[in-house]
């Protein structure tokens, strides 16, 4: 993480040329989905911190005035749960889940493109499936009336909301991104130059300097820089007595 900052401070100052966007009526629906997910971005940060207030209510109620609450542990874990799961399609957006890139220095740029859509779709299908089960276990905790087994007892039917629409906003943007990178190819669909560690992206936030952003190695891309022969050094000429 210290790297990344070095390397985002580091930086050429030079800004970027802005991305073409995407024509049409799946641009429209990109643009769309991108504003939802920097709204719900934001909320899931507030969420965060409002845990951590809730939490820090509790020790202090408990430890300093003796007087025990019933309601926070839940509460903390809806927001962050909500936190967590809502806000998966707009990190994925940004391509920042955690991905191991081993073979991308191996494969040719081709086959690279053929790899990152396949991870798409293999993504996609667990996101469903993990989608319609959440679904399921709302209905059937709504239908039922499931509280949990604390003394507050809040219904369930609450995180079960919040992870699958978390889920289904996931699938949604894969379904937005694989069909962006067969259409327009991966590059579109946000695989380029991927960032390096937290500090990229809190860079990024904070100064909105997408130049200042440290870059890993472009799966779309050549890793090999060609090499041309050079001549071989040419050894001056002296000369000794009027002879060369």
């Amino acid at each position: 993480m210290s790297h990344a900052f070095d390397a985002a401070s580091a930086a050429s100052e030079t800004k970027r040329a802005e991305e073409p966007r995407i024509p049409g009526l799946l641009g429209v629906f990109e643009r769309t989905t991108r504003r939802l997910n920097h709204l719900i971005l934001v909320c899931g940060g507030l969420a965060l911190v409002a845990a951590c207030l809730v939490l820090s209510y509790s020790v202090l109620t408990r430890y300093v005035f003796h007087e025990p609450t019933e309601w926070q542990d839940e509460t903390a874990v809806f927001l962050i749960v909500g936190a967590t799961f809502l806000s998966a399609a707009g990190v994925q957006a940004k391509r920042g889940h955690v991905a191991i890139e081993a073979l991308t220095g191996l494969l040719s740029p081709g086959v690279n493109r053929v790899r990152l859509i396949f991870v798409d779709i293999v993504s996609l299908a667990f996101v469903t499936f993990f989608a319609w089960k959440s679904w399921s276990l709302f209905h059937e905790a709504w239908e039922d009336g499931q509280i949990s087994q604390s003394t507050w007892g809040p219904p369930l039917w609450i995180p079960y909301l919040l992870m699958a629409a978390g889920m289904s906003l996931l699938a949604v943007q894969f379904v937005l991104q694989i069909t962006e990178a067969v259409l327009y190819g991966p590059r579109a669909a946000g695989w380029a130059k991927p960032k390096i560690g937290i500090g990229a992206d809190v860079n990024r936030d904070m100064r909105g300097r997408p130049d200042l952003t440290p870059e890993g190695p472009a799966p779309l891309e050549s890793t090999i820089t060609p090499t041309t022969p050079t001549a071989a050094p040419v050894r001056p000429v002296t000369t000794k007595g009027g002879k060369a």
